[in-house]
């Protein structure tokens, strides 16, 4: 089994806990040693050969021997046990972004609902009301929830797609003669979701290419074999499709397969004011082949500088590059800081010490630890007393460094009426506020944008985190009003965070872009929760760079000093 085999059955197991009303620590446990086994970074099958489950955050002797089961034999007792207990069907009822562990519970319980689809039959019945703690407007809400959850694709998140293209292209260009190996589709232009992974290779003897593809140890199923395209399945479920192309027509080819659908019809009617047709195999004048072995050589062809993958949604770039104004979009190696970041004060799964050496490990100058704030308890949220306890901490760990300094911050819960955490003398202590929504995120859009915005017209607060609330294939974002919170942001000099979290990216690309438009200043964190966490920053950049972003336009690429100065709360937080 494959760590997200692993992890889901945690996950599920945590899911059928809470439908039980086990007590929380129990299903927090399971989600917690679910999400360091995805994040791993190494095959979880590893480290149980070598005896190290319990080195596994959040791991410890009972998880482990349960773990050493199911990798050992393929089942877990415990797990089957559950299944038992709680349907298959009612725990999918989850998947309804408005139906928690108590209502669905009460749904299977009260009215004998086992799945999705009863739910809806019930709710449109107008069963779903007369239930205790339900009423109209939650049958309203449950019915909405269903047609969002029926509006879903199956496309997989960013952060699920890109380390398994990596892999596999890193074995495949270790087969002799080939020349080049990349992504192409969608995960090129680093799309917050993608389909399927699509791969290319040039070589010219494409045999031995097919043979290590389909001979990698992740293909479960060969559903297309051919001698320049191969489909395989992998045990995960994900569909990969891997071409081999001639060297000399690699530029035009990856073009072509890199997409978007709509930039590549802008390129060929372009082709055809000047004369030309463009297709997957280059350039034709009349009988003449335009030949494209680089894919620069595509857009010089038709006088544009080269466009960024992740530019390609014909949303203006073609016509910014006529004109040369393409923006010099931030790069990874840009970022000089994490403003985001969670430790075991809170629901993190590293020490202080860990973090910040994570943090200067990866070359950064400063990191801010923005622990949760005392409202959030169900991730152990600090109250001010243990913040001054941390700030302690904090200040003895800096004194190990000459070339790194870690902050302290806090991701302050921004409550039902707007109102904050913590009063302004305790949010005058910290170096950077970050305010975050974390529940109530199905209020109404008047509701719930008028919170935000207090928040944001408070003078400490600095950062707006995750705005949008949204988890990609389980949360819809909330309804809260993006215009207003733009207009607020530009006029309080409130910053907006980019969520790095694959399953967040938030904001996403379109609200990035009139950001930057704007002239409203960007965060891009990893809201990392323990060492290897921090590596997620390559797709918030990656989300960046889709909304044009510039190094100039994010705070965090600035050094410490001037990056401080960048932050409104700055102008009456008392310095230490």
């Amino acid at each position: 089994m494959n760590n997200r085999q692993v992890a889901d059955i945690l996950r599920e197991i945590a899911d059928m806990l809470e439908i039980k009303g086990e007590v929380t620590y129990k299903a927090l446990a399971y989600r917690k040693a679910a999400d360091s086994i995805l994040y791993l970074g190494h095959d979880i099958n590893e480290l149980w050969k070598e005896g190290k489950l319990r080195e596994i955050p959040g791991v410890g002797e009972s998880l482990a021997g349960k773990l050493d089961e199911l990798l050992n034999t393929g089942r877990m007792e415990y797990y089957e046990r559950l299944r038992e207990e709680i349907p298959p069907g009612v725990v999918k009822m989850l998947s309804i972004p408005t139906v928690g562990p108590k209502t669905a519970k009460l749904l299977w319980e009260k009215l004998g609902l086992m799945s999705i689809a009863d739910v809806e039959q019930a709710a449109k019945a107008g069963k779903l009301r007369a239930l205790p703690g339900l009423g109209a407007k939650s049958e309203a809400n449950i019915l909405e929830g269903i047609r969002a959850l029926h509006r879903r694709t199956e496309r997989i998140p960013l952060g699920t797609a890109w380390p398994v293209a990596q892999e596999i292209l890193e074995a495949l260009r270790a087969v002799p003669g080939v020349k080049r190996a990349t992504a192409a589709g969608s995960l090129r232009r680093m799309r917050a979701t993608v389909g399927d992974i699509d791969l290319l290779v040039a070589s010219e003897d494409p045999y031995p290419v097919m043979e290590c593809f389909v001979s990698l140890p992740q293909v479960e199923e060969v559903s297309l074999r051919g001698s320049t395209k191969t489909t395989v399945i992998l045990d995960n479920g994900l569909q990969v499709d891997l071409r081999v192309l001639p060297l000399e027509r690699y530029g035009s080819l990856l073009q072509y397969f890199t997409g978007s659908k709509a930039h590549n019809i802008a390129l060929r009617k372009l082709a055809l004011d000047r004369g030309l047709s463009l297709s997957e195999y280059g350039f034709k004048r009349g009988d003449e082949d335009l030949i494209c072995p680089d894919e620069e050589d595509v857009y010089h062809a038709l006088g544009l500088d080269w466009i960024p993958p992740e530019l390609r949604e014909d949303r203006g770039e073609i016509e910014a590059a006529q004109r040369g104004e393409l923006p010099d979009l931030i790069e990874l190696g840009d970022i000089k800081g994490d403003l985001h970041m969670h430790t075991n004060w809170s629901d993190g799964a590293g020490t202080l010490e860990e973090m910040a050496l994570a943090a200067r490990e990866r070359g950064y100058q400063y990191a801010v630890i923005s622990d949760h704030t005392q409202s959030l308890g169900v991730a152990k949220g600090l109250s001010p007393e243990r913040l001054r306890e941390q700030r302690e901490e904090i200040e003895r760990i800096n004194e190990k460094f000459a070339d790194f300094r870690l902050l302290q911050g806090a991701e302050v819960e921004i409550k039902a009426d707007g109102s904050l955490d913590f009063p302004d003398e305790v949010l005058a202590e910290l170096d950077v506020v970050i305010a975050s929504i974390h529940s109530g995120l199905r209020q109404g859009r008047e509701r719930i944008t008028a919170r935000m915005v207090k928040a944001m017209r408070n003078p400490y607060v600095d950062i707006i985190g995750h705005p949008l609330g949204r988890i990609l294939g389980q949360r819809e974002a909330s309804a809260v009003d993006m215009d207003e919170v733009l207009k607020v942001a530009a006029e309080t000099g409130t910053i907006l965070e980019v969520n790095a979290i694959p399953e967040r990216l938030d904001l996403d690309d379109v609200h990035i872009r009139r950001a930057v438009e704007m002239g409203i200043k960007l965060a891009i964190n990893s809201d990392a929760h323990r060492p290897e966490g921090l590596a997620v920053m390559r797709y918030g950049v990656a989300n960046a760079r889709r909304g044009w972003a510039r190094a100039e336009d994010v705070v965090n690429t600035r050094p410490l000093d001037e990056m401080l100065g960048l932050l409104k709360g700055n102008k009456k937080r008392r310095r230490r």
